[in-house]
Protein backbone atom coordinates (compact mmCIF):
# COMPACT_ATOMS: atom_id res chain seq x y z
CA UNK A 1 0.00 0.00 0.00
CA UNK A 2 2.88 2.35 0.75
CA UNK A 3 4.17 2.00 -2.82
CA UNK A 4 0.67 2.66 -4.22
CA UNK A 5 0.29 5.81 -2.15
CA UNK A 6 3.73 7.00 -3.26
CA UNK A 7 2.92 6.39 -6.93
CA UNK A 8 -0.47 8.13 -6.70
CA UNK A 9 0.99 11.13 -4.88
CA UNK A 10 3.77 11.38 -7.46
CA UNK A 11 1.28 11.08 -10.31
CA UNK A 12 -0.79 13.90 -8.84
CA UNK A 13 2.30 16.10 -8.44
CA UNK A 14 3.17 15.50 -12.10
CA UNK A 15 -0.40 16.22 -13.19
CA UNK A 16 -0.49 19.47 -11.21
CA UNK A 17 2.82 20.59 -12.68
CA UNK A 18 1.64 19.72 -16.18
CA UNK A 19 -1.55 21.71 -15.61
CA UNK A 20 0.45 24.70 -14.38
CA UNK A 21 2.81 24.62 -17.36
CA UNK A 22 -0.05 24.11 -19.80
CA UNK A 23 -1.85 27.11 -18.33
CA UNK A 24 1.28 29.21 -18.76
CA UNK A 25 1.71 28.00 -22.34
CA UNK A 26 -1.89 28.82 -23.17
CA UNK A 27 -1.49 32.33 -21.76
CA UNK A 28 1.62 33.19 -23.77
CA UNK A 29 -0.14 34.01 -27.10
CA UNK A 30 -2.25 36.57 -25.23
CA UNK A 31 0.93 38.50 -24.38
CA UNK A 32 1.76 38.77 -28.09
CA UNK A 33 -1.80 39.81 -28.92
CA UNK A 34 -1.70 42.46 -26.20
CA UNK A 35 1.55 43.87 -27.59
CA UNK A 36 0.11 43.78 -31.12
CA UNK A 37 -3.05 45.57 -29.97
CA UNK A 38 -1.02 48.31 -28.28
CA UNK A 39 1.03 48.81 -31.45
CA UNK A 40 -2.08 48.82 -33.66
CA UNK A 41 -3.74 51.46 -31.46
CA UNK A 42 -0.72 53.78 -31.68
CA UNK A 43 -0.40 53.18 -35.42
CA UNK A 44 -4.03 54.16 -35.79
CA UNK A 45 -3.39 57.35 -33.81
CA UNK A 46 -0.43 58.14 -36.02
CA UNK A 47 -2.47 57.52 -39.18
CA UNK A 48 -5.33 59.67 -37.88
CA UNK A 49 -2.95 62.52 -37.04
CA UNK A 50 -1.34 62.27 -40.48
CA UNK A 51 -4.74 62.31 -42.20
CA UNK A 52 -5.84 65.29 -40.12
CA UNK A 53 -2.66 67.15 -41.10
CA UNK A 54 -3.36 66.49 -44.77
CA UNK A 55 -6.89 67.80 -44.35
CA UNK A 56 -5.62 70.96 -42.70
CA UNK A 57 -3.12 71.53 -45.51
CA UNK A 58 -5.86 71.02 -48.10
CA UNK A 59 -8.11 73.43 -46.20
CA UNK A 60 -5.40 76.10 -46.08
CA UNK A 61 -4.78 75.74 -49.80
CA UNK A 62 -8.47 76.37 -50.39
CA UNK A 63 -8.42 79.33 -47.97
CA UNK A 64 -5.44 80.83 -49.77
CA UNK A 65 -7.28 80.63 -53.11
CA UNK A 66 -10.37 82.27 -51.62
CA UNK A 67 -8.29 84.96 -49.93
CA UNK A 68 -6.46 85.65 -53.18
CA UNK A 69 -9.78 85.84 -55.02
CA UNK A 70 -11.20 88.38 -52.58
CA UNK A 71 -8.00 90.44 -52.75
CA UNK A 72 -8.25 90.55 -56.55
CA UNK A 73 -11.89 91.64 -56.28
CA UNK A 74 -11.01 94.35 -53.76
CA UNK A 75 -8.22 95.60 -56.04
CA UNK A 76 -10.57 95.65 -59.03
CA UNK A 77 -13.30 97.47 -57.10
CA UNK A 78 -10.84 100.08 -55.82
CA UNK A 79 -9.77 100.75 -59.42
CA UNK A 80 -13.44 101.26 -60.37
CA UNK A 81 -13.81 103.95 -57.73
CA UNK A 82 -11.69 106.22 -59.95
CA UNK A 83 -14.19 106.06 -62.80
CA UNK A 84 -17.57 106.02 -60.98
CA UNK A 85 -20.11 108.53 -62.27
CA UNK A 86 -22.34 108.96 -59.24
CA UNK A 87 -22.49 108.40 -55.49
CA UNK A 88 -24.77 105.38 -55.79
CA UNK A 89 -22.18 103.54 -57.85
CA UNK A 90 -19.44 104.59 -55.41
CA UNK A 91 -21.50 103.36 -52.46
CA UNK A 92 -22.11 99.99 -54.13
CA UNK A 93 -18.44 99.57 -54.97
CA UNK A 94 -17.41 100.50 -51.41
CA UNK A 95 -19.87 97.92 -50.12
CA UNK A 96 -18.21 95.26 -52.29
CA UNK A 97 -14.78 96.36 -51.11
CA UNK A 98 -15.93 96.16 -47.48
CA UNK A 99 -17.39 92.69 -48.02
CA UNK A 100 -14.16 91.48 -49.65
CA UNK A 101 -12.08 92.95 -46.84
CA UNK A 102 -14.28 91.27 -44.20
CA UNK A 103 -14.06 87.94 -45.99
CA UNK A 104 -10.30 88.26 -46.25
CA UNK A 105 -10.07 88.88 -42.51
CA UNK A 106 -12.38 85.95 -41.71
CA UNK A 107 -10.53 83.58 -44.00
CA UNK A 108 -7.16 84.66 -42.61
CA UNK A 109 -8.44 83.93 -39.08
CA UNK A 110 -9.53 80.48 -40.26
CA UNK A 111 -6.12 79.98 -41.81
CA UNK A 112 -4.41 80.96 -38.54
CA UNK A 113 -6.62 78.54 -36.59
CA UNK A 114 -5.76 75.82 -39.10
CA UNK A 115 -2.06 76.49 -38.64
CA UNK A 116 -2.45 76.20 -34.86
CA UNK A 117 -4.28 72.89 -35.27
CA UNK A 118 -1.55 71.69 -37.60
CA UNK A 119 1.09 72.56 -35.05
CA UNK A 120 -0.72 70.51 -32.39
CA UNK A 121 -1.20 67.65 -34.86
CA UNK A 122 2.47 67.68 -35.80
CA UNK A 123 3.40 67.35 -32.12
CA UNK A 124 0.92 64.52 -31.71
CA UNK A 125 2.16 62.83 -34.87
CA UNK A 126 5.80 63.02 -33.77
CA UNK A 127 4.87 61.56 -30.40
CA UNK A 128 2.79 58.74 -31.88
CA UNK A 129 5.51 57.88 -34.40
CA UNK A 130 8.03 57.63 -31.56
CA UNK A 131 5.62 55.36 -29.70
CA UNK A 132 5.15 53.25 -32.81
CA UNK A 133 8.90 52.72 -32.96
CA UNK A 134 9.13 51.80 -29.28
CA UNK A 135 6.12 49.47 -29.39
CA UNK A 136 7.41 47.83 -32.56
CA UNK A 137 10.64 46.99 -30.77
CA UNK A 138 8.68 45.81 -27.72
CA UNK A 139 6.52 43.58 -29.90
CA UNK A 140 9.54 41.92 -31.48
CA UNK A 141 11.07 41.31 -28.05
CA UNK A 142 7.77 39.89 -26.79
CA UNK A 143 7.52 37.57 -29.77
CA UNK A 144 11.09 36.37 -29.25
CA UNK A 145 10.58 35.87 -25.51
CA UNK A 146 7.29 34.04 -26.00
CA UNK A 147 8.77 31.79 -28.68
CA UNK A 148 11.71 30.90 -26.42
CA UNK A 149 9.43 30.22 -23.46
CA UNK A 150 7.09 28.12 -25.60
CA UNK A 151 10.07 26.00 -26.64
CA UNK A 152 11.12 25.59 -23.01
CA UNK A 153 7.58 24.68 -21.93
CA UNK A 154 7.24 22.16 -24.75
CA UNK A 155 10.42 20.43 -23.58
CA UNK A 156 9.30 20.46 -19.95
CA UNK A 157 5.86 19.12 -20.84
CA UNK A 158 7.38 16.39 -22.98
CA UNK A 159 9.60 15.30 -20.07
CA UNK A 160 6.63 15.36 -17.71
CA UNK A 161 4.64 13.32 -20.21
CA UNK A 162 7.29 10.61 -20.15
CA UNK A 163 7.41 10.69 -16.35
CA UNK A 164 3.60 10.60 -16.19
CA UNK A 165 3.36 7.49 -18.33
CA UNK A 166 6.07 5.78 -16.32
CA UNK A 167 4.23 6.44 -13.04
CA UNK A 168 0.87 5.41 -14.45
CA UNK A 169 2.35 2.10 -15.56
CA UNK A 170 3.29 1.42 -11.92
CA UNK A 171 -0.31 1.80 -10.71
CA UNK A 172 -2.90 -0.96 -10.89
CA UNK A 173 -5.63 -0.22 -13.48
CA UNK A 174 -8.46 -0.22 -10.92
CA UNK A 175 -6.74 2.33 -8.72
CA UNK A 176 -5.71 4.36 -11.74
CA UNK A 177 -9.28 4.47 -13.05
CA UNK A 178 -10.53 5.51 -9.65
CA UNK A 179 -7.89 8.22 -9.34
CA UNK A 180 -8.63 9.58 -12.83
CA UNK A 181 -12.36 9.71 -12.12
CA UNK A 182 -11.93 11.62 -8.86
CA UNK A 183 -9.33 13.98 -10.35
CA UNK A 184 -11.63 14.75 -13.29
CA UNK A 185 -14.42 15.87 -10.96
CA UNK A 186 -12.40 17.34 -8.07
CA UNK A 187 -9.26 18.63 -9.75
CA UNK A 188 -7.11 16.35 -7.60
CA UNK A 189 -7.56 12.65 -6.86
CA UNK A 190 -5.58 12.15 -3.66
CA UNK A 191 -5.03 14.28 -0.57
CA UNK A 192 -2.84 14.03 2.51
CA UNK A 193 -4.41 14.09 5.97
CA UNK A 194 -2.86 16.47 8.50
CA UNK A 195 -4.08 16.98 12.05
CA UNK A 196 -7.06 14.73 11.32
CA UNK A 197 -8.11 17.01 8.43
CA UNK A 198 -8.31 16.23 4.72
CA UNK A 199 -6.07 18.76 2.98
CA UNK A 200 -8.27 18.47 -0.12
CA UNK A 201 -11.48 19.78 1.45
CA UNK A 202 -10.24 20.90 4.90
CA UNK A 203 -12.89 18.80 6.63
CA UNK A 204 -12.23 16.64 9.66
CA UNK A 205 -12.19 12.86 9.49
CA UNK A 206 -13.54 10.29 11.94
CA UNK A 207 -11.25 8.94 14.66
CA UNK A 208 -11.55 5.39 13.31
CA UNK A 209 -10.49 6.59 9.84
CA UNK A 210 -7.61 8.51 11.39
CA UNK A 211 -6.38 5.38 13.14
CA UNK A 212 -6.62 3.35 9.94
CA UNK A 213 -4.70 5.99 8.02
CA UNK A 214 -1.94 5.94 10.60
CA UNK A 215 -1.68 2.21 9.98
CA UNK A 216 -0.80 2.98 6.35
CA UNK A 217 -4.17 2.39 4.70
CA UNK A 218 -5.42 4.29 1.67
CA UNK A 219 -9.01 5.37 2.28
CA UNK A 220 -11.68 7.72 0.94
CA UNK A 221 -12.66 11.09 2.41
CA UNK A 222 -16.30 11.00 3.52
CA UNK A 223 -16.74 14.63 2.45
CA UNK A 224 -14.96 15.09 -0.89
CA UNK A 225 -14.48 11.44 -1.94
CA UNK A 226 -10.78 11.97 -2.61
CA UNK A 227 -8.36 9.20 -1.79
CA UNK A 228 -6.68 10.12 1.49
CA UNK A 229 -3.51 8.96 3.19
CA UNK A 230 -1.30 9.85 6.12
CA UNK A 231 2.36 10.68 5.71
CA UNK A 232 4.34 9.91 8.88
CA UNK A 233 7.09 12.22 7.65
CA UNK A 234 4.67 15.13 8.07
CA UNK A 235 3.76 14.16 11.66
CA UNK A 236 4.70 16.74 14.33
CA UNK A 237 7.80 16.03 16.35
CA UNK A 238 7.26 14.25 19.61
CA UNK A 239 7.32 16.40 22.71
CA UNK A 240 10.30 16.11 25.01
CA UNK A 241 9.56 13.98 28.08
CA UNK A 242 8.67 15.98 31.17
CA UNK A 243 10.39 15.18 34.48
CA UNK A 244 8.24 13.16 36.85
CA UNK A 245 6.87 15.22 39.73
CA UNK A 246 7.71 13.68 43.12
CA UNK A 247 4.92 14.14 45.69
CA UNK A 248 5.93 16.68 48.26
CA UNK A 249 8.86 17.95 46.23
CA UNK A 250 9.55 21.62 46.65
CA UNK A 251 7.88 21.94 50.06
CA UNK A 252 9.83 23.56 52.90
CA UNK A 253 10.97 21.15 55.60
CA UNK A 254 9.01 21.82 58.77
CA UNK A 255 11.14 22.47 61.82
CA UNK A 256 10.34 20.72 65.06
CA UNK A 257 7.61 22.53 66.96
CA UNK A 258 6.54 24.55 63.90
CA UNK A 259 2.78 24.70 63.50
CA UNK A 260 1.50 24.16 59.99
CA UNK A 261 -0.42 26.96 58.33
Amino acid sequence: MEALIEHLAKLQAVELERACLTKEANALPAEVKQAEAALTAVERQSADASSALNREETARTRLEREIDGHRQKATKFRAQLDVVKNSAQAEAIEHEIGFATTEIERLENEELASMERSEALETSLAKSRAQVELLSEALEKTRARVAARQKELAAELAALGVEREAVRNEIEPDWLTRFDRIAASRGTGIARVDNQQCTGCRMGIRPQTWNQLREGQLLTCDTCNRLIYWDPAMAPAAKAPQPEVVPGAGRAIRKPGQVGA
